[in-house]
C-alpha cells in the first residue's frame, strides 16, 4: 500500500458498511445530529447522537457499527459503548461516502 492509497475512492468508511452487511445481527449506527442524519445517512442505519449514546437500548450482543461526519464522534460514541461492554466498531466518517443515501 502506497502513502497516498488512503485518499483514493473505496475507503475504510464503505468497507465497513459492507463489513456491518456481512455480519450477523449487525447494527449500523449514526452518532450525529438529527438534523445531520435527517440530511441524508446509510440506508437501514439507526441515529442516535453522541450527546445520547448512555440513553443506548440496543442489545450488547448485538454488533455495533459506529459512524459519523469524519471519524471523531463515532471514536468518543466507541469508548463509551466498549467501555460499557459494547462490541462496538468506529469505521469512520460518512463525509466520502458514495453509496446510496436515504433522507
Amino acid at each position: 500500500m502506497g502513502l497516498f492509497d488512503a485518499f483514493k475512492k473505496g475507503n475504510n468508511f464503505e468497507d465497513g458498511i459492507n463489513e456491518a452487511k456481512n455480519t450477523e445481527d449487525a447494527v449500523l449506527l449514526d452518532v450525529r445530529t438529527p438534523a445531520e442524519y435527517a440530511g441524508g445517512h446509510v440506508p437501514g442505519s439507526i441515529n442516535l447522537p453522541v450527546e445520547n449514546i448512555s440513553s443506548i437500548t440496543i442489545d450488547k450482543n448485538k454488533p455495533l457499527f459506529v459512524y459519523c461526519l469524519s471519524g471523531g464522534r463515532s471514536q468518543r460514541a466507541c469508548m463509551w459503548l466498549k467501555e460499557n461492554g459494547y462490541n462496538a466498531k468506529n469505521i469512520g466518517g460518512i463525509g466520502g461516502y458514495g453509496g446510496p443515501f436515504e433522507k
